[in-house]
C-alpha cells in the first residue's frame, strides 16, 4: 500500500510544533520518545508500520481541541486513534503526522435508563458500556469480535457491527448524539438523547466517516433492555455452499434472528484446538441465535429446524442451558485470536446480498486454489457481512503482494453481485484503492466536498478512504 511521502516542511519545525503543543498541554499529555511513539506505528493492519511525530494523549475534548487547534495552524496533519483495533489501517500514521488518540477519555458521564441512552467519553471500550448497564437490567447493541478492547470512538469512526447486529443495527443504529472536535478546534454538539434531531441530519455523515470530519470525544448510545430469554442453535452441513442455501432460506422465510454466524472447516478446526468448544468435524457450521419470552424462542426454533432439515444438517444441537449457550459462543467468539496462533492472515469484511452467499463462498475457493492461498471463512452471515481470512507467510517474498491481489479480487466480486467494499472495517489504506470499483469518480467528488466543507486544509487522516491520485490536488493545496 503506498502512503504520500512525508512532508519536509513539516518535519523541519517538529521541535518548534512541539514546542507549541508542551507549552499548551498538560505534562502528561504529549508522548515525544520514540521507543513510546513505536508503540503507535501501526494498528490491527500490522502489515503496514511508519512511528509518528508525536502522540498525543489527551484527558479532556478542550485538551483535544487544543492538539487540533496548533496543529491546523501549523499544518500538521493528524491521525485520530481509538485503541488501534483497526482492521483496515485507519490509525495508521504518516512521520509528518500526530497521533491523537482517545484512550484517556474514558469517563461514564449519564446513565439514563427512563429514556434509554447512556452518554460516555469515547474511548471507553464497546463492552464496558454495557457493563455499566447490565445491573439495571440494560445492553449496548452493537458487539464487535474486538469489543473487549475496541474504543467507542473507533466504533463510531468505522460503523462497527457484531454478531448480535442482524437484529438490532450496527453503531449507526444505536448513535444518538456526538460532541465532536473539528480541525480547527471548534467544539460542535451533534444529535442528542431522542430519535431524530432537526435540520440536515449530520450524525449520519459522522458515523463511518472514518476520522476524516473530526474527533469525536463524547457519544449519545441508545441502550436497550435486556431480552427475556436467548438460546442459540449450532448446525453442522457438509458444504459451505449448502450452509449459505440455509442462511438464505431461513432470511427469506421472514425470520429475523439476533444472530446467524457462519463458520468454515479451517476456522472450526482452528477454534476448537483453540477453545475446545465441542465443535462438530464439518465442512460449515452455522451458529443461529434467538430471543424473546419461552413460547417465542420455541416457534422460532421450530421453523428454523424446520428449515435446516431440508438441507440435511449433518449436526444440529440446541442449546439447553447456559453454559451450553456460552459453550457454543465460545469458538467464535474466539476465532480471530485462534486463527491467530497458527498463520499470518489479513480480515477482509466485504459485505453482500444474503442470496449471493451460496455463489460467493464457491467462488472463493475457486479463488483459492487459483492463487495458492488457504481461506478460512468466519462471519455475520445473516446480514451478508464476510469476513475471509486470507492465510499467508509474511516472511515469504510476494505472499503479502499475493494475499493483496487475492482479497481485492474477492472485495470486486463483493461489488458484482451487489454487494460493497466494506460492512463494519471501514475503508482505511485497506480499500483506498479499489473506491473505484463501487464508486464513480463524481460519487468520490461529492464525498470530497463534504470533507472540504469540515476539514478545508484536509489535515484530518489525509491518507485514508480517498484513491491518493484522486485526493491529491486537495491534498497538496
Amino acid at each position: 500500500m503506498e502512503m504520500p511521502e512525508p512532508n519536509e516542511a513539516i518535519l523541519g519545525k517538529r521541535a518548534h510544533v512541539l514546542s507549541r503543543l508542551q507549552s499548551a498541554l498538560p505534562a502528561n499529555v504529549l508522548i515525544t520518545d520514540e521507543a513510546e511513539r513505536r508503540a503507535y506505528e501501526c494498528d490491527a493492519l500490522t502489515a503496514y508500520r511508519c512511528i509518528p511525530m508525536a502522540v498525543a494523549l489527551p484527558e479532556t475534548t478542550a485538551d483535544v481541541a487544543t492538539i487540533l487547534r496548533i496543529c491546523h495552524e501549523e499544518g500538521v496533519p493528524v491521525v485520530p486513534r481509538g485503541s488501534g483495533t483497526s482492521l483496515a489501517g485507519g490509525a495508521l500514521p504518516t512521520q509528518d503526522s500526530i497521533i491523537l488518540g482517545v484512550a484517556r477519555l474514558r469517563d461514564v458521564l449519564e446513565v439514563n435508563t427512563s429514556d434509554r441512552y447512556i452518554r460516555v467519553q469515547t474511548g471507553i471500550t464497546n463492552l464496558a458500556v454495557t457493563g455499566e448497564v447490565q445491573s439495571e437490567g440494560f445492553f449496548y447493541a452493537p458487539d464487535p469480535s474486538s469489543q473487549l478492547a475496541c474504543a467507542i470512538a473507533g466504533n463510531i469512526a468505522m460503523n462497527s457491527g457484531g454478531a448480535h447486529c442482524l437484529k438490532y443495527g450496527v453503531t449507526t443504529n444505536n448513535l444518538l448524539g456526538v460532541t465532536m472536535v473539528l480541525m480547527d478546534g471548534t467544539i460542535v454538539e451533534i444529535g442528542g438523547p431522542y430519535m431524530d434531531a432537526e435540520g440536515l441530519d449530520l450524525l449520519g455523515v459522522i458515523c463511518g466517516s472514518e476520522g476524516q470530519l473530526g474527533v469525536v470525544t463524547e457519544a449519545t448510545l441508545r441502550i436497550l433492555r435486556q431480552p427475556e430469554g436467548a438460546r442459540p442453535v449450532l448446525m453442522g452441513f457438509d458444504s459451505n455452499e449448502v450452509a449459505g442455501e440455509c442462511v438464505s432460506d431461513i432470511i427469506k422465510a421472514g425470520i429475523l434472528p439476533v444472530a446467524i454466524e457462519f463458520m468454515d472447516r479451517p476456522c472450526i478446526r482452528a477454534c476448537e484446538d483453540f477453545a475446545k468448544a465441542g465443535y462438530p468435524d464439518c465442512e460449515a457450521l452455522l451458529i443461529v441465535e434467538v430471543e424473546g419470552s419461552a413460547a417465542e424462542i420455541d416457534e422460532q426454533l421450530a421453523m428454523i429446524k424446520q428449515i435446516a432439515m431440508r438441507h440435511n444438517p449433518a449436526e444440529w444441537r440446541e442449546s439447553a442451558s447456559a453454559e451450553e449457550s456460552a459453550k457454543i459462543w465460545l469458538g467464535r467468539k474466539s476465532a480471530f485470536g485462534a486463527m491467530g496462533q497458527i498463520n499470518d492472515y489479513m480480515c477482509l469484511d466485504g459485505t453482500i446480498p444474503v442470496s449471493s452467499l451460496p455463489l460467493v463462498l464457491r467462488r472463493i475457493g475457486e479463488m483459492s486454489r487459483d492463487y495458492g492461498l488457504d481461506v478460512a471463512n468466519v462471519f455475520h452471515a445473516g446480514d451478508g457481512n464476510m469476513h475471509p481470512l486470507i492465510l499467508f507467510d509474511a516472511n515469504k517474498p510476494g505472499d503479502l503482494e499475493r494475499c493483496e491481489a487475492f482479497g481485492a479480487d474477492i472485495l470486486k466480486l463483493c461489488v458484482e453481485v451487489g454487494g460493497c467494499l466494506t460492512g463494519e472495517h471501514g475503508v482505511g489504506i485497506e480499500k483506498r484503492d479499489l473506491m473505484g470499483v463501487q464508486y464513480a469518480v463524481a460519487d468520490m467528488e461529492a464525498q470530497m466536498c463534504i470533507k472540504d466543507v469540515f476539514d478545508p486544509k484536509w489535515l484530518l487522516n489525509p491518507a485514508k478512504v480517498f484513491p491518493l491520485p484522486t485526493s491529491a490536488s486537495r491534498r497538496a493545496a
